[in-house]
C-alpha cells in the first residue's frame, strides 16, 4: 500500500488536483466557510469525485500541525519520485532524443548556495515551477529543506519541482558541466549583465542567499558570472525576486 501524506491550503491542494487527481484521497474542508473561493473549490472537488469530509477549524489544525491551512486540507498518495540528479537528466535527454534539435527542450536548473529560510525556499519553488525548471539543487549542509512552512509558501511547487540536496554542490556543479550543461553564477561584482548572457541552451544559474551571496568555492567553479543590474539605493534583492530575474529572462531568451 502506498505511503500517504497531508497537503492543506488552496495553492497546494488545488495543484494536486489539477496535476494528479487520482492521488487524492480525500478532502477536508470547513463547512462555515462560504466565500466563492470556497464554492469554487468545492464544486472543482465534486466534479472530480473527490471524497469531501467536514471538518471544523480545530480539526484542520490538529491534521496540518497549525493554522494556516485555509479552511482547506486533503489526504493525498505520495508520488513517485526522481531520486537522483543523474536519473531526472537520463529521462530529460531520453524524452528529447527523438525531436528535432531546434524542438527540443533545453535543460533549466537553478542552483540555490546557502538559502536557509523556508520563506525563500519556497517561494523560488514556486518561481522555479512557474519558469518550467527541470530541478533546483541545493546542499546538504546550510540549506532549508522541504517541511510545511516550504510547500505552504511554494503554493504546489514543491510537489511539481524537483528538489536535490547534495553533498558537495562544487563538485555537483562539475558533473552538470560535464553534461554541457553550462553553469552560470550571479555576483554583485560581475560586469557581464544577465540579459548579456547566452540562456538558450542547457544552462544552470546559481544564486547565494541574499548579502553573503555564493560561497568562494562555488562562484570558483561558475562557467562565468553575471550581475543583476540595480538602478536604486537596495545593493541587492531578495533571492527569489533574483531568482524570478534570471529564470525569466531565460524564458524570454527560450520563447
Amino acid at each position: 500500500m502506498s505511503s500517504s501524506k497531508v497537503l492543506f491550503g488552496f495553492h497546494a491542494v488545488g495543484v494536486r488536483l489539477k496535476t494528479a487527481p487520482k492521488s487524492v484521497i480525500e478532502i477536508y474542508f470547513e463547512p462555515t466557510r462560504r466565500d466563492a473561493r470556497m464554492r469554487q473549490f468545492i464544486d472543482k472537488a465534486k466534479d472530480m469525485g473527490c471524497r469531501l469530509i467536514e471538518s471544523d477549524s480545530d480539526r484542520l489544525a490538529k491534521l496540518c500541525g497549525g493554522h494556516g491551512h485555509q479552511g482547506v486540507a486533503a489526504r493525498v498518495e505520495e508520488l513517485a519520485q526522481v531520486h537522483s540528479l543523474d536519473e531526472l537528466l537520463e529521462r530529460l535527454e531520453a524524452a528529447q532524443a527523438d525531436k528535432p534539435v531546434a524542438e527540443r527542450e533545453q535543460p533549466l536548473i537553478l542552483v540555490l548556495d546557502g538559502v536557509t529560510d523556508p520563506h525563500n525556499l519556497g517561494a523560488c519553488l514556486r518561481v522555479a515551477d512557474g519558469a518550467g525548471v527541470h530541478a533546483v539543487i541545493a546542499p546538504k549542509d546550510n540549506a532549508a529543506g522541504i517541511n510545511a512552512t516550504v510547500a505552504k509558501v511554494a503554493s504546489g511547487a514543491a510537489e511539481t519541482v524537483p528538489y536535490f540536496m547534495v553533498t558537495n554542490l562544487a563538485r555537483t556543479l562539475n558533473e552538470l558541466k560535464e553534461r554541457d550543461i553550462w553553469v552560470i553564477g550571479t555576483s554583485d561584482v560581475a560586469t557581464k549583465t544577465i540579459y548579456q548572457a547566452d540562456l538558450k541552451g542547457p544552462v544552470a544559474l546559481v544564486l547565494g542567499a541574499e548579502g553573503d551571496g555564493m560561497r568562494q568555492l562555488t562562484a570558483k567553479t561558475c562557467d562565468e558570472l553575471v550581475s543583476i543590474p540595480m538602478r536604486g539605493a537596495v545593493e541587492s534583492l531578495n533571492v527569489s525576486v533574483a531568482s524570478g530575474v534570471c529564470l525569466y529572462e531565460a524564458v524570454r531568451q527560450r520563447s
